[in-house]
């Protein structure tokens, strides 16, 4: 049986290449995402394992919880807790640790790192054994900075040049003095660090004798738990905690490997996809191929051969395809890994050096899932064929499925689609998170429904297309009645592209409505012309918003500014805004009272008033976070959302309880509204700073939009393996139904049937199926979108569903040229038959 095997893989070479193909798409995408994010995740672990080398033990401050009315914050680490982590037994030193956002702006004035990974920090003393000095000296007093060395090497910057930068707002144009090496991760993933002078650095980051860690070196004998100990005998334990470097060190590890596991998570998703839709294909693969050696099977089991026996022989021919699969696709994943690290860095997202790394888990993955998916899939085909009796598989009396197994799969389709669209019905009458879990298992259950029916389903809808096809005469009526013949098939078939269609449609709707919902959002809740604010999300220092309202054109300013407070118990954070112009650059819908905020008056959105039971003209105490309490008059209630919502109040009222007033963003309206001319002052205004973002209503939708669309070109790039493994399955069956009609199409080509009509009806044959597949995946698409939007729209108040019927279009097109393409070479085949040998053929 295992000689027969083999020969039955060895006799089907062609066939069987796009079985082949199909598993190996999967595993390929399997293998390669777990190589591309070990690869990552290990140069980022080796990378910042590197960066704890000079610290045995970290002190941090230790979190003040908010008790009664007093707002929970960080004690300070002052020089003189530097100086006892220094003095105590078994320390050989201790560095008090600065950081904080720098943005450094490249020769041609663009923003290095885009803002995320762009950090500031502090040089200890003459020379810091955390950064090596390649080049120049030590930074003194506030002209001067260092810049690390791979930052030096993409933008050309070096000793003696002057770099425009800034921390908070204003542009500084300090000197660099020196070239540092240095094993941070964010600088190796495409960021910057610039070090200042200790005091420099604490006077930038508004940290005046303070440090945000201090790190502590052990004498050489002494372990990194026995200085831990020490350090925690002589300092505060309320104030401060202690951290061994190993601990940091396996932290970091943890958390790269979690930021890392939602990548891998998603991708595999992707993976799975492509390997459900190549288990269709499989599946069709080995039921034909068994449907063509049906005799030469009863006869092995007229001779002898058990059923087990047979089955086997099936199951030994899918091994055989799942080891090829498996090995050509782990080859083709490790070159995908690479290929996705080298993509990255053709996109400017830098990842740190290191080996490509093919571990032994990511082999056996990629092993198990070619041989199992494969194996599976021919189960069932096979224990179909060793079911069937030798005289009545001799005689083939048991091709025609029996209208009783019809019923059965038609009634268990409708209960399990039914259930499905129940399930998610109900998902969306839950709130936000908690509908997520039910709405996926619907999802499911639908798109197994609905696979369970699409032979019930494909008489009606392939029938619809009868009057097309009749305009191509005998060719079109004859493509009809193939593609209805085995419905079966014709399921399967459709069932993969269906797949593809459904998650691409679906995941098109619910971004164009999403994109809509902010365009909204911005439009309703913001009256200002412009909105700045620095590129990373960091505060601005308030010098921005003093420049900006002494620029020409500007007629209204505001501020906005953010402090934690007490309230009832309660932490709140107040938003600071400028009261006598917050109305007219703003556009929220008023509930109760009037929008007033000005002395002791403020304004309230509805959530956070419902919560604590206040309408316009409640009065409430606040306790601001330097202990001073104060009754405010709550003057009006408004309808928030994602942009503007909270208490807001006077910044007159806020800013004396601040100790650094710091602005998260500033509202600006200007004479004649916004307009490049008007963009360009408030630019000017500001240095043409690199690290500031001033934007119009527009601009606001569009950076969003740039999101959702980025999101959907890795979803289209990632959905197209499913699409790719359809068109091999179309390919595949149409290929196998040819050579299964051999007799009949030499028959028609003997009665008058042309080569190109032979070529046309296979043509529409595969046309008509891609098309089925096509709209069933569209509609199950555009359910599931309005679905999710159902969901989203219990947290987001602007949603509303919006239907792309112009990229449906473009699906329902991709689908006919699916179609078309997969029919290629089949329908030449068809057309090359030998007519005498055609009619001979059994």
């Amino acid at each position: 049986m295992f000689r027969t095997a083999l020969r039955n893989v060895l006799a089907h070479k062609a066939r069987l290449l796009m079985t082949v193909l199909a598993v190996m798409l999967g595993v390929a995408f399997v293998s390669g995402t777990l190589v591309f994010t070990n690869t990552i995740s290990d140069a980022l672990q080796n990378s910042s394992a590197k960066g704890f080398d000079h610290v045995d033990v970290a002190v941090t401050p230790e979190f003040q919880k908010a008790e009664g009315d007093k707002v929970g914050e960080e004690p300070e680490l002052t020089q003189a807790l530097v100086d006892d982590s220094a003095r105590v037994p078994g320390a050989a030193s201790a560095i008090g640790v600065v950081s904080g956002f720098t943005a450094v702006a490249d020769k041609d004035g663009d923003l290095i790192g885009d803002g995320w990974s762009t950090k500031g920090g502090n040089y200890w003393g003459e020379k810091d054994p955390r950064y090596p000095l390649t080049d120049g000296r030590a930074p003194k007093g506030e002209g001067e900075i260092l810049i690390d060395s791979k930052t030096a090497e993409r933008t050309g910057y070096g000793v003696g040049d002057t770099v425009r930068m800034s921390v908070d707002g204003p542009v500084i144009s300090p000197k660099v003095v020196g070239v540092f090496t240095t094993d941070d991760g964010g600088v190796a993933a495409g960021g910057s660090l610039t070090l200042f002078d200790t005091a420099t650095a604490q006077k930038v980051f508004g940290k005046a004798g303070t440090y945000d860690e201090i790190d502590v070196e052990a004498k050489a004998g002494v372990t990194q738990a026995a200085l831990k100990a020490e350090l925690d005998k002589a300092l505060p334990k309320d104030l401060v905690e202690t951290t061994t470097g190993e601990k940091l060190a396996d932290d970091q590890a943890e958390a790269i490997a979690a930021s890392m596991s939602g990548m891998k998570q998603g991708l595999l998703v992707f993976a799975g996809i492509a390997l459900f839709v190549g288990t269709f294909i499989i599946a069709n693969t080995f039921t034909m191929l068994v449907a063509q050696r049906t005799k030469e099977l009863a006869l092995m089991r007229a001779v002898g051969a058990s059923r087990r026996q047979v089955t086997r022989s099936v199951l030994i021919e899918a091994f055989v395809v799942g080891v090829v699969a498996a090995v050509t696709g782990l080859l083709a994943g490790i070159g995908i890994g690479a290929g996705m690290r080298a993509l990255m860095s053709s996109m400017g997202q830098v990842v740190p050096d290191g080996p490509l790394v093919v571990s032994t888990g990511t082999i056996v993955a990629a092993l198990a899932v070619g041989v199992l998916v494969t194996m599976l899939a021919a189960w069932l085909p096979g224990r179909r064929a060793a079911k069937i009796p030798p005289v009545a598989a001799m005689s083939s009396v048991h091709a025609t499925a029996t209208t009783k197994s019809l019923v059965l799969r038609n009634t268990l389709g409708a209960l399990v689609s039914a259930a499905g669209i129940a399930v998610v019905l109900a998902a969306t009458t839950m709130g936000g998170t908690d509908g997520q879990a039910p709405m996926g298992l619907g999802a499911v259950l639908l798109i197994i429904g609905v696979f369970i029916l699409t032979p019930l389903l494909s008489r009606p809808l392939i029938a619809a297309a009868a009057p097309v096809l009749r305009v191509f005469g005998v060719s079109g009526k004859l493509a009809r009645q193939n593609s209805v013949r085995n419905p079966r098939r014709t399921a399967a078939t459709a069932s993969a592209l269906m797949i593809g269609l459904t998650l691409i449609t679906g995941m098109t709707v619910m971004a164009g409505s999403l994109q809509k919902s902010i365009d909204k959002m911005a439009s309703a809740a913001i009256e200002a012309d412009y909105v700045v604010s620095m590129a990373n999300g960091n505060y601005l220092s308030p010098d921005v918003g003093e420049k900006l309202g002494g620029t020409d054109g500007v007629t209204a300013i505001s501020p906005l500014r953010n402090s934690a407070a007490r309230i009832d118990g309660d932490t709140e954070y107040l938003t600071g805004v400028n009261g006598s112009t917050i109305a007219g650059l703003t556009d929220l819908k008023v509930e109760q009272g009037a929008f007033e905020v000005g002395g002791t008056k403020v304004v309230v959105d509805g959530d956070t008033a419902k919560e604590k039971g206040w309408k316009a003209g409640s009065d409430f105490t606040v306790a601001y976070k330097d202990g001073e309490k104060q009754r405010l008059t709550v003057a009006g209630v408004y309808e928030g959302n994602d942009m503007l919502s909270g208490i807001m109040l006077d910044n007159s009222v806020l800013t004396p309880h601040m100790t650094d007033p710091v602005d998260m963003q500033v509202m600006v309206k200007m004479s004649d509204g916004a307009s490049s001319a008007a963009k360009d002052s408030l630019q000017q205004a500001l240095d043409t700073n690199p690290a500031i973002k001033i934007q119009d209503k527009k601009d606001i939708s569009n950076e969003v939009a740039k999101m959702f669309t980025m999101m959907l070109n890795m979803l289209y790039g990632l959905l197209a393996m499913a699409v790719i493994v359809a068109v091999l399955g179309v390919i595949n069956t149409l290929a196998m139904s040819v050579f299964e009609r051999s007799q009949e199409i030499g028959m028609l080509r003997a009665i008058g049937l042309d080569r190109k009509g032979i070529k046309r009806m296979v043509r529409l044959e595969s046309l008509v199926i891609s098309l089925f597949g096509g709209v069933l995946g569209i509609g199950l698409g555009v359910f599931f979108g309005w679905a999710a939007g159902e969901l989203m729209g219990s947290t987001i108040a602007t949603y509303e569903l919006v239907l792309p019927w112009g990229r449906m279009g473009v699906f329902l097109l991709l689908a006919a040229a699916v179609g078309v393409l997969a029919a290629l070479w089949p329908a030449r085949r068809a057309a090359r038959l030998n007519m005498l040998q055609a009619i001979k053929a059994e």
